[in-house]
């Protein structure tokens, strides 16, 4: 009985707690209302009720001497902190409330007094420690936050015990050199130098680098034990992109601790996609020649070694037969060390790519992708992107109707994705290529809502292209003559296929295909490496056809061809500023904006 009485009081007591802690948040909730709408004194009455109701809580205290402040009821908020000051004398907090009521009357000798009590009498209470930084943070006063932290640290003895803090404070006072100090030392706390990467680079500016930099090289030497060190240190020529010094500092950290080869594959990786090859191959060749068969990145790194070999002799038109003969050597080298199995089928099918396209072996390409694709085991995009480049050799060996069937395999095979998107535009190019524009035209149609940003832009282009230039002539012999000529080029048969573009400028003068006839020729010209002829078609387009449909891209290629082949940049911001401002619905407009603030030396 006496048990059910004390269950029956205790639950009374709950309820009546819960009662009066709904209606103390809903008056709380109101006084925040009132204040953040510039009702000063109508919040203040709540919030000193509430602080009469609960005298303990710091919170309602804070905010009624904030509302007496805006109010400018200094005599009323110095009386009550003063009463407060007897009441706590522990709280030192307290003193940085009323110098602060000092300072906003003008009595800053006084003020600076209070500031300096609160920090003399500081005890080794994290709370009041905390609390009393925290203030002065709140005030500004960052000198003082720091010296109550490194006070509270010393009263503490516990070394570093606010060493996050201390960074924070340096940062908002502007003082980098101290910022990066206590930055380095919270490496030591963390098990990854993620975090203070992500701090570093949201907080450092360009010129602040060769500081942090000075400061990692003295930690890698008095902290050998700790790789957040070298870490940071790599990470900071990265961010510069001088991919071959952060490259000397991840092999120093993958022998120091005998690692297996990740960050140096990572950082090949990153060198590679931003088209430094000659670091990407740096790297790779170590992983390849100290680590082996050892490690799980020697397959990879031996393919990243032959992609990023390829990338710089292709990348830049600029390789003679001997060099293409050196590398094939090397890709048959290490398809005869490995095999040619389900492991190496990515390599092959680079290598089959590699054939067709730079050494025009066509022929060699297709039997290695027939080999590919009857492998047992291998995943079906796998395998669909080996149909997929294999009908494109097809294509361009002569043979439409391999090439249409392996495409609709893909198609049939990947209804949804991007595979199968591939699969269409293609079979859609070839239906254009064969004269069948209309049927072409609706697929191009339906492919302007693909998933991949490319299709659905080269299918834009191509839908309309086809409707512009459909009917232009009863017999679109125009169209069809064009339609062969892209074959033509995209069989690798240049010859032929200037000669084709030639004759529609003979037999059909002042055509509307006329910007495109240039432009084809342009693209043929960039694959022959003539560079001053594929100047000459792009600025013809852009000087006599600059209402057509070829223009922006003319603009963007040249542009691109200035920035990143020939080195002239300044060619290429006009050229971009142009395409965003003349051709501001272009696909390529929100790109050249993009890499005209580059060149321009935006900081993006």
């Amino acid at each position: 009985m006496i048990k059910v009485q004390f269950r029956l009081f205790y639950t009374f007591l709950l309820i009546i707690f819960f009662m009066f802690s709904a209606a103390g948040q809903q008056k709380y909730r109101l006084a925040v209302e009132y204040y953040n709408s510039g009702e000063y004194e109508k919040a203040a009455q709540i919030y000193e009720s509430l602080y009469k109701e609960s005298p303990n809580n710091k919170s309602y205290f804070n905010w009624y001497i904030q509302c007496l402040i805006d109010l400018k009821d200094y005599e009323n908020a110095g009386r009550i902190t003063q009463a407060e000051l007897k009441k706590n004398p522990n709280d030192v907090s307290l003193y940085v409330t009323y110098g602060n009521l000092l300072e906003r009357q003008g009595f800053n000798d006084k003020a600076n007094a209070e500031y300096r009590k609160a920090i003399n009498n500081l005890n080794p209470d994290p709370t009041n420690i905390t609390n009393l930084a925290n203030n002065f943070t709140n005030l500004a006063k960052y000198d003082l936050a720091i010296e109550t932290y490194l006070k509270g640290e010393k009263l503490s003895n516990v070394e570093n015990l606010y060493v996050y803090n201390l960074a924070d404070l340096y940062r908002r006072q502007g003082d980098v050199k101290n910022m990066i100090k206590y930055y380095l030392i919270t490496v030591e706390k963390e098990p990854s130098s993620a975090n203070i990467q992500t701090s570093l680079q949201r907080f450092l500016s360009e010129e602040d680098y060769p500081e942090l930099q000075k400061q990692l090289y003295q930690k890698i030497q008095e902290k050998t034990d700790i790789p957040h060190y070298g870490e940071l240190l790599q990470w900071t020529f990265t961010q510069k992109k001088e991919y071959d010094k952060a490259l000397r500092q991840a092999k120093a950290l993958d022998r120091q601790f005998e690692e297996n080869g990740n960050r140096v594959f990572n950082l090949a990786d990153v060198a590679f996609k931003d088209k430094d090859y000659n670091t990407a191959i740096d790297a790779y060749q170590y992983i390849v020649n100290n680590h082996g068969r050892n490690t799980s990145f020697y397959l990879d790194s031996k393919r990243g070694l032959l992609n990023s070999k390829k990338a710089k002799v292709t990348e830049n038109f600029n390789y003679s037969k001997e060099d293409l003969l050196v590398l094939k050597m090397e890709y048959v080298s290490f398809l005869n060390e490995l095999g040619r199995n389900t492991q190496t089928a990515p390599l092959m099918q680079e290598f089959a790519d590699f054939e067709a396209l730079y050494v025009n072996e066509l022929d060699t390409a297709i039997m290695i992708l027939e080999e590919l694709r009857n492998f047992g085991g291998l995943p079906p995009d796998a395998i669909a992107k080996a149909k997929l480049a294999l009908g494109d050799y097809y294509l361009m060996n002569g043979d439409r109707w391999e090439a249409s069937l392996l495409f609709s395999q893909v198609d049939k095979d990947f209804k949804e994705g991007q595979i199968g998107e591939y699969a269409r535009e293609r079979n859609a190019r070839l239906s254009y290529y064969a004269g069948d524009f209309e049927w072409s035209q609706e697929q191009f149609k339906i492919l302007k809502g693909a998933t991949s940003k490319l299709i659905s832009n080269d299918a834009i282009d191509m839908s309309v292209f086809i409707l512009d230039n459909l009917g232009m002539d009863t017999t679109e012999v125009t169209l069809q003559m064009f339609a062969q000529a892209e074959l033509l080029t995209f069989q690798n048969k240049y010859i032929e296929a200037i000669q084709k573009l030639d004759s529609i400028k003979i037999l059909f003068p002042e055509h509307s295909l006329d910007d495109d006839v240039l432009y084809t020729k342009a693209q043929i010209y960039k694959k022959q490496r003539r560079t001053a002829e594929m100047i000459e078609m792009y600025q013809t387009i852009i000087e006599k056809y600059p209402e057509e449909i070829r223009a922006d891209n003319a603009i963007f290629e040249l542009a691109e061809l200035y920035e990143t082949k020939l080195n002239e940049p300044e060619k290429a911001k006009v050229l971009y500023e142009k395409l965003f401002v003349d051709y501001s619905s272009s696909t390529f407009a929100v790109e050249a904006r993009k890499r005209f603030r580059i060149l321009r030396g935006d900081e993006l």
